[in-house]
């Protein structure tokens, strides 16, 4: 008889794992600290276990490792330094780490967006993504500043920091290539809020508001926190640090940040409707006020003028134009005297054609002119003109282009409730005689956008 003795049980071999790294890595702005991020921070950590976990049951063979860097830099240095000291502390303390997501705020978001734009420190292979909060990115010299001032004079009186090189790149480097850059080779997140109009009083600095004619959160107008290519993110009517202070804004910011990461349909702005109106005073010393009704669908446009031949006597005309809106109602008319003197000629009244049906995009016009003198206006007549049905609009933005002293714009809100109405009602003023304005008006609405940046992500192979 044959005995045969099994041996002691050998254990199946464990297969290789596919790891995926995933560092984020918090940069504060100009004046802050490490501490400004915190809540961010926090938010991140509180939710990044359930994502991993679910990442990971749908791909049994991938796992996700996460490591966070969040340090203190030098605040009154030039871009390029501020960038380098970003990749020197990276370097240093996340040595062979790849997979980087940046998250800036302010100066820190733009700087971050040059580092890897211009490849500092061999940044550029290693991050996946940048992630700016109310950053700068735009040339802040190209907005008015309060009485005046250029933004280098206001931000050197303000921080005493004029001597150095972070005002200067502040105020005058455009990262809007930077972005561009990001965007097409990496991917840019760009958080962006401001006030509810150029006037408010919502972010005021000590009852001041740095930039009267801009939407802005207290120091940088919404327009100049974002550029061409990134996926713009508007959360709101916030200051430019409330979300240092807010957990609810924190959270909100975290979960859109993880869903670009791990998958899922990201509520970016894009434009709808934008254009301009001007207003200018009169004669007479005062006030003038204007409400306009903007956002709407040009339904038709034109120019009428006319010559009065008569050497002794003032001649009155009275027109109509425009027509009957086919499958809208009428939303608006805009009446503008043109190249016409102010004391010989003039518009003297304008309406609907017919006020009670809204159908009706017909426009009545009275104007007369001195003799031999010659009157024109331009005229053009607007549409409701809704949004798709399933689509919402996002937020606005209003800013003064050019103009004269003392005019501004006081007011913007939305005309209705509906969310599929990007119309605008506009309260603006300018104090006579003759001052004048033209402003510019930008409607968004929300567009889904699917994010699953972790797929792009490389993976790196462990043996047991």
């Amino acid at each position: 008889m044959v005995v045969s003795l099994a041996g002691p049980a050998q254990a199946a071999p464990a297969s290789a794992a596919n790891v995926k790294e995933l560092n984020f890595v918090f940069l504060h702005g100009m004046g802050g600290n490490a501490g400004s991020l915190q809540r961010l921070d926090d938010a991140i950590a509180a939710q990044l276990p359930a994502q991993i976990r679910n990442y990971e049951q749908s791909h049994p063979d991938v796992k996700v490792q996460s490591d966070t860097l969040i340090r203190s830099y030098p605040n009154d240095v030039d871009i390029e330094s501020w960038a380098k000291n970003i990749a020197d502390s990276i370097n240093e303390h996340f040595a062979g780490k790849k997979n980087l997501v940046l998250i800036g705020h302010s100066m820190g978001g733009k700087t971050a967006l040059y580092a890897v734009a211009h490849n500092i420190g061999n940044l550029a292979s290693k991050v996946a993504m940048v992630v700016t909060i109310n950053s700068p990115v735009k040339n802040l010299g190209n907005y008015y500043f309060v009485g005046g001032d250029t933004a280098l004079d206001y931000w050197g009186a303000r921080l005493v920091l004029s001597n150095k090189g972070v005002i200067e790149s502040l105020v005058n480097y455009d990262g809007s290539q930077d972005g561009q850059w990001t965007a097409s080779n990496k991917h840019w997140l760009a958080f962006i809020s401001g006030e509810a109009s150029p006037l408010s009083s919502q972010f005021d600095i000590k009852n001041v508001d740095a930039l009267p004619r801009e939407m802005d959160d207290s120091i940088v107008p919404i327009s100049a926190q974002y550029a061409e290519g990134a996926d713009a993110v508007y959360y709101g009517e916030y200051g430019h640090g409330d979300f240092s202070e807010s957990d609810q804004i924190a959270g909100y910011m975290s979960d859109q940040i993880l869903s670009y990461v791990f998958g899922g349909n990201i509520e970016c702005s894009a434009l709808a409707r934008a254009g301009t109106f001007e207003h200018k005073a009169g004669i007479f010393p005062g006030t003038d006020y204007w409400q306009d009704l903007v956002g709407g669908v040009l339904a038709g446009s034109g120019t009428l003028t006319h010559k009065n031949n008569s050497f002794f006597k003032w001649q009155e005309w009275k027109d109509v134009v425009g027509e009957s809106s086919a499958g809208s109602d009428r939303s608006s008319f805009q009446i503008t005297q043109k190249n016409s003197s102010p004391i010989l000629t003039g518009l003297q009244q304008s309406g609907w054609a017919n006020p009670d049906d809204p159908g009706d995009g017909r426009v009545s016009l009275t104007t007369r002119a001195a003799p031999r003198s010659s009157v024109q206006v331009d005229w053009s007549v607007y549409q409701k003109g809704l949004l798709p049905a399933g689509v919402a609009r996002d937020h606005y933005e209003v800013e003064l282009e050019t103009g004269s002293q003392f005019t501004s714009i006081g007011q913007v809100s939305w005309e209705t409730s509906d969310a599929r109405d990007v119309r605008l009602r506009i309260g603006s003023q300018a104090e006579s005689p003759f001052r004048w304005f033209r402003a510019q008006w930008k409607v968004y609405l929300k567009e889904s956008r699917p994010r699953k940046i972790i797929d792009e992500l490389p993976a790196q192979v462990l043996q047991p």
